[in-house]
């Protein structure tokens, strides 16, 4: 049996206020970076990781803010059918941690660069968010970055079935966050998982549990 989450059950909308404009701005986003408030992550575990897994696999991704000439919007991937993880699901660009790599921003970049061809002249890391562990055994380190057109890209075609932007604005907007929840295909008991659909996307999982913790982030005061 095939899950499909855009059929699981809507339990709650979150419908917490959209993040005000102005914190949607390059400058704003680039000081709350540098000087953050105490605020709360919502997530640091997906919900049915156990606990005897194997020490998890150090990983990181690129949060891609772009620069459009009225808006950010955000770059994100669809991944590839045939994938061991994260199989046909909408993520950042990223990857595990390689020995080359000197830290997580490292990972994001060269990532970045080798699954959607990005170049990394184009990216102003900004900061990063707490790690997350996925229920697959990673631990995954989000890289907040702002992205400066003009660039092209180039998807892997192995790892990349399509790139795409979706309006920040939509994405900091609680009313946009649903709760949902479903039985999981060979896994005990009922997941509750957030979901944020934009047009024909379905952004869940980790992917999800990711924006909140920058929706927490950036509206915290």
């Amino acid at each position: 049996m095939i899950f499909d989450p855009a059929h699981a059950n809507i339990d709650a909308v979150a419908n917490e206020p959209a993040l005000h404009q102005s914190r949607l701005s390059p400058d704003w986003l680039r000081q709350r970076f540098a000087q953050p408030t105490i605020w709360t992550p919502e997530f640091v575990v997906e919900p049915e990781l156990n606990t005897d897994q194997r020490e998890p696999v150090p990983a990181a991704v690129l949060l891609p803010m772009v620069l459009r000439q009225n808006q950010l919007n955000l770059l994100l991937t669809l991944r590839t059918a045939h994938l061991n993880d994260h199989a046909g699901q909408i993520s950042f660009p990223g990857g595990r941690v390689d020995a080359e790599d000197t830290d997580p921003v490292a990972t994001a970049l060269r990532e970045t660069e080798e699954e959607i061809g990005l170049s990394r002249r184009h990216i102003e890391v900004i900061g990063c968010l707490p790690d997350y562990q996925t229920g697959t055994g990673f631990r995954v380190t989000p890289v907040a970055a702002l992205v400066h057109p003009p660039f092209e890209l180039e998807a892997d075609s192995f790892e990349v079935a399509e790139i795409f932007e979706v309006p920040m604005a939509f994405l900091m907007n609680g009313a946009n966050h649903q709760r949902r929840s479903a039985v999981l295909p060979n896994r005990p008991g009922r997941r509750s998982f957030y979901c944020m659909p934009y047009e024909q996307y379905f952004i869940w999982g980790a992917t999800a549990a990711m924006l909140r913790n920058l929706y927490h982030f950036l509206r915290a005061d």
